[in-house]
């Protein structure tokens, strides 16, 4: 998406004040509004306090020009907690919930909204994926990080690429459970970003029951999903396993120490159900890698 396109469907009152602090769509990453406090933008890695405030008038006003004007037809994602943009880019929401039986129907009274910033970064996996594979066979990984690090990014990366193929290794099937709309970073069904063309999307799905779907109605050589950890993400990965899927995921962690010591996960470790595991540091890019371990937790030497 052209830089233009995206300040264009924001309203004038949220881009006068980004255009005056010199932002552009090429270095923001999340726009972060609160009712009756400083408009704050993270940009380039850094953090930015503009003085700029927006009365909850205002922030409603933001949210229904994003939604253009006609958020009842985003009922769905809005009860999810977010909003979907055209270019992958994404609306988090916060504010009063409203209760049916026990569940959240809808958000009412938004006070907050994150405005995150989709960036693709393709290439971003090719010192990674060679890694990836042994003996002409693609492994199971799991990329891990803190939020933040660029473990989507780079799963995305993989994902098109493995995808595509390659001179060395031929396209694969890859089905993609996008639940949070943040890989794929689908607009009303569609992929806004590269995810590659032998790659199936199911949008805004959870991730157990989606790959169970993607197995059974688009037989993928390889499933994808983003922040597996429970006892249900576990269960799915196994039975993709069983059918022959190669496993392509990530998980919030810091280390292998640490994914051990959770439950979930530490069970997925534990019975080496992943082959791969690629640890991401902080870096200046995205997907900055710091360890690769196999199954046994060694390191890997290409």
């Amino acid at each position: 998406m052209r830089e233009y396109d995206v300040f264009s469907i924001f309203p004038e009152m949220l881009r006068e004040p980004l255009a005056g602090a010199g932002f552009t769509q090429g270095n923001l990453q999340e726009i972060r509004i609160r009712t009756e406090r400083p408009l704050i933008v993270r940009s380039g890695g850094r953090e930015r306090i503009l003085k700029r405030r927006f009365t909850g008038a205002e922030v409603g006003e933001i949210l229904a020009y994003l939604g253009n004007y006609s958020l009842y037809a985003w009922e769905d994602e809005i009860r999810r907690g977010f909003l979907s943009l055209p270019g992958g880019h994404r609306v988090g929401l916060a504010g009063k919930t409203v209760l049916e039986d026990g569940r959240v129907r809808t958000l009412s009274e938004v006070s907050s909204l994150n405005i995150r910033f989709a960036h693709e970064v393709k290439g971003c996996a090719d010192a990674v994926l060679p890694y990836l594979w042994e003996r002409g066979r693609l492994r199971h990984t799991l990329f891990v990080s803190a939020p933040g690090r660029g473990k989507t990014t780079l799963l995305r990366d993989c994902i098109r690429q493995i995808s595509d193929g390659s001179d060395a290794h031929p396209g694969m099937m890859v089905g993609l459970v996008d639940e949070r709309s943040e890989i794929a970073g689908c607009f009303r069904g569609i992929p806004c970003n590269d995810v590659g063309l032998r790659t199936d999307v199911l949008d805004g799905c959870p991730k157990a029951e989606g790959l169970m779907m993607l197995i059974r109605s688009m037989a993928p050589d390889a499933v994808a999903a983003d922040e597996v950890g429970s006892e249900a993400d576990l269960a799915a990965l196994r039975h993709a396993m069983n059918c022959g899927c190669v496993l392509l995921a990530t998980a919030h962690g810091d280390s292998m120490e640490e994914l051990k010591r959770k439950p979930v996960l530490g069970e997925m470790v534990g019975s080496a159900l992943f082959e791969r595991y690629v640890f991401l540091e902080n870096g200046r890019t995205p997907g900055n890698v710091g360890q690769i371990l196999d199954g046994q937790c060694r390191s890997v030497k290409c």
